[in-house]
């Protein structure tokens, strides 16, 4: 059973930072694109932030610049890196990976969340 666990979130105030980090275990074969998506309260949810296993990365615009991902492909982990914090990033952040498992094929796996609120 593979698990994605985010840490990291909290409340700052604007101008602020924060650094989520997403970790995974279980019976892990390789793990292949990971990303960040973020849903507001009463929005979709939309993609933040992914990098491939290769480093290949892609930002939603609001974000550029701003924000930077970054993975450990030892370990498994993905990471944000968050400033310039802005009430609109106010959300609740999941983690989510693309992960091949012992005897199947590509399934895409999610975190439960981790909620950043940004306010003054």
């Amino acid at each position: 059973q593979v698990q994605l666990v985010e840490s990291g979130g909290g409340s700052v105030q604007p101008g602020g930072s924060l650094r989520l980090s997403c970790a995974t275990s279980g019976s892990i074969l390789s793990v292949h694109t990971m990303g960040w998506y973020r849903q507001a309260p009463g929005k979709q949810r939309e993609m933040v932030a992914h990098i491939t296993s290769g480093g290949s990365i892609n930002y939603i615009d609001s974000v550029k610049g701003r924000f930077t991902i970054s993975r450990d492909n030892a370990k498994n982990t993905v990471a944000l890196q968050m400033n310039s914090l802005k009430p609109e990033d106010t959300a609740l952040y999941y983690c989510n990976a693309a992960i091949t498992t012992y005897g199947t094929v590509i399934t895409n796996y999610w975190g439960k969340g981790t909620l950043v609120t940004v306010s003054s």
